[in-house]
């Protein structure tokens, strides 16, 4: 009876597992679990942490801490938002080492898994990962969930082996380190407390044009097409976002989305929310490429870089066709879907108060405010 009982449990448990990692079984426990959940308990004293009545004890190890260096820099932006173009600009400043996408399922640090494609729109880049040499060691905290599942995270909340991987891509670079990612957006909160002197940049582009440049070809998908069509061109990963980050923003559901354009818009407005509220400076893709010299003038400002180094950068620079979304539809067409989208974002976080005016962060100007930086 008892080698049975072992063999029942081990069943169960195993189906248990298999059934919590289906998006069935997380909204299950999503919704069991709602209002239920707490953050790790504070109520205590923290100075007590550290106090012991037995000075024979062992202590916390305070090595240096590389999350509190001051010469870190982050990019957080959407995809098809000039991210790998930043990136590259930082990668050609003498004394900086830029890591593009840490979190990419290709894993740049093995070379077995990361392969030899680039991807042909990206210009003046011939590979993604000769900065991950040597690093194939972070194998070992690397997870790949990291792309699947947990797109938001808290300020509080305890990810030690993505806050080791980090630190050991600081700790390897040759200079100052800069990380450029694609899937912080929603982690910005955990980002700031965990690095909490380093410069956050915050990429954006207008919405229509980055959802033309995701399709990559406006026939790909029609406008009078559906969400059960869509991820057949799904190049981008909205529907595995959207999938995830449901359980915070339930309009995220599949199921209430229009038209896959709602589903995009949704998730550029809350990376713009995001982005603003986190980040040192929000800079949008067309003043990048339009007015490149005044850009670079005030993202090398901020992260005290000398302005020397922008000349040499700008023939890195070419400005790509804008309003491209015009081949796709009309203005009317998109009016509409974002005018639903942003209907519904004012109601939602007006019945949770998930937003307000009483916001504790201050606001973050973008580039076009900073004016009084601009020669």
């Amino acid at each position: 009876m008892k080698a049975l009982r072992v063999r029942l449990r081990n069943l169960f448990f195993a189906t248990l597992r298999r059934a919590a990692a289906t998006d069935d079984g997380r909204q299950a426990a999503a919704n069991a679990l709602r209002g239920l959940l707490r953050t790790a308990p504070r109520d205590f004293h923290s100075a007590l942490l550290t106090e012991t009545p037995y000075p024979s004890l062992g202590t916390a190890s305070r090595g240096p801490a590389t999350n509190e260096r001051s010469d870190i820099v982050l990019i957080s932006a959407r995809f098809r938002s000039g991210s790998t173009l930043t990136w590259n600009l930082f990668r050609n400043v003498p004394g900086m080492t830029s890591y593009y996408e840490p979190f990419n399922e290709r894993r740049w640090f093995d070379p077995h898994m990361r392969g030899d494609r680039v991807d042909a729109t990206h210009r003046q880049v011939d590979d993604y990962w000769r900065e991950f040499d040597g690093l194939e060691a972070l194998g070992q905290v690397f997870r790949d969930e990291w792309n699947e599942q947990n797109f938001y995270l808290s300020e509080d909340e305890w990810q030690p082996e993505m806050r080791a991987y980090i630190d050991g891509l600081i700790e390897h670079a040759s200079g100052r380190p800069v990380l450029q990612f694609n899937r912080l957006d929603f982690r910005l909160p955990w980002a700031r407390k965990n690095y909490p002197n380093a410069k956050l940049i915050h990429l954006y582009r207008h919405p229509r044009d980055q959802w033309c440049s995701m399709l990559g070809r406006p026939d790909r998908f029609p406008i009078d097409g559906h969400m059960v069509d869509f991820p057949d061109v799904d190049g981008f990963y909205l529907c595995r976002w959207a999938r995830d980050l449901k359980y915070h923003f339930p309009f995220l559901d599949e199921r209430s989305i229009e038209h896959p354009y709602q589903l995009h818009y949704f998730l550029w407005k809350l990376s713009y929310v995001y982005g603003r509220t986190w980040c040192d400076l929000s800079l949008s893709f067309e003043e990048l490429t339009t007015r490149p010299e005044q850009s670079l003038f005030q993202l090398f400002q901020l992260c005290e870089i000398d302005l020397r180094h922008i000349e040499p950068l700008l023939p890195l620079i070419t400005p790509p066709p804008f309003d491209k979304w015009k081949t796709y539809a009309d203005e009317s067409w998109f009016q509409a879907h974002e005018t639903h989208c942003e209907t519904v974002l004012a109601e939602f976080f007006s019945a949770t108060g998930g937003a307000g005016s009483s916001d504790s962060r201050e606001v973050v100007r973008t580039a076009s405010d900073r004016k009084e930086f601009i020669s």
